[in-house]
């Protein structure tokens, strides 16, 4: 396989993206280890992480290329334009699940036996914007999966930790998929397609969307206090919290230009700083 080949599936996955979800997961491995787990459990949670990132996504690909295609916004896209087949994303989703199954099968039972809740989960939201406007929430919830299993990927067992600190990323990825799903508010309706700005109109939703990204604050500082973290974790939160501000100044609903920057951009940021913040304390 050549790279520019390479290249394509990463657009294809939006393989950039892992940022959203791995250093949640990479802080959830931190704190039930304590510092380091073994080499072999963080190079099998990575393993798993970025199969299911990347399968999930080539998944949902797959399932809305029909929706994409008579999208202008999405047009362009892969599948749409035919610059990938059919049958090369089904392999290429076929081979990211795989190798989540076999990282799941090299780290632990319970990793082994709530594989297939991870699969359904994935599979589930590529169909929800077709019939509940809660899509955001399952998508959430999806990525939420992710501190949980890297938790469970280094204690064989699921902690009241890597539970909250799910609920953070679920409503944290809730609450920037309801900003990023404005832009398609009349395609949405047009086609019968759901989502909260399609439901609520957009100024109820970005309310929605503020009110999850307040209470991600408020449960990072639960957090704080479950964990007995330093001060160097509240910096980290001070500065997520300040980012989460901005975005939310960023957008209206008489102006969404910045919408991609506010809903992507920052949020790539907010998981870094608080993994970086959360290490420093740790190790410092």
């Amino acid at each position: 396989m050549g790279l520019s080949k390479v290249k394509t599936y990463g657009e294809l996955v939006m393989f950039s993206h892992t940022l959203f979800s791995l250093p949640f997961a990479i802080i959830a491995m931190l704190w039930a280890a304590q510092g380091l787990p073994s080499g072999k459990i963080i190079f099998w949670m990575l393993v798993a992480l970025v199969g299911a990132r990347n399968g999930a996504n080539a998944l949902n690909r797959l399932v809305d290329k029909g929706i994409d295609a008579r999208n202008p916004r999405t047009a362009d896209r892969h599948l749409p334009k035919g610059s990938v087949k059919v049958y090369e994303v089904i392999a290429l989703t076929v081979f990211c699940f795989a190798l989540m199954a076999i990282a799941a099968f090299m780290l632990n039972p319970l990793c082994v036996k709530l594989l297939p809740l991870a699969l359904v989960a994935f599979g589930i939201y590529s169909y929800t914007k077709r019939f509940t406007w809660a899509c955001h929430v399952v998508l959430g919830i999806a990525c939420g999966g992710a501190p949980v299993g890297a938790w469970m990927a280094v204690t064989g067992e699921i902690g009241w930790p890597s539970i909250v600190l799910g609920a953070v990323v679920t409503l944290w990825v809730a609450g920037f998929d309801i900003i990023y799903a404005t832009q398609d508010v009349d395609f949405d309706r047009s086609h019968g397609l759901f989502s909260m700005p399609a439901q609520f109109g957009i100024k109820n939703s970005l309310c929605i969307s503020a009110f999850f990204h307040g209470t991600v604050v408020a449960l990072l500082i639960y957090l704080y206090y479950l964990m007995n973290m330093g001060s160097l974790y509240l910096i980290g939160v001070s500065i997520a919290a300040i980012l989460l501000f901005m975005e939310h100044m960023m957008v209206s609903p008489k102006n969404l230009k910045t919408m991609k920057i506010a809903s992507y951009n920052i949020n790539q940021i907010v998981s870094v700083v608080l993994c970086i913040f959360v290490a420093l304390d740790i190790f410092i």
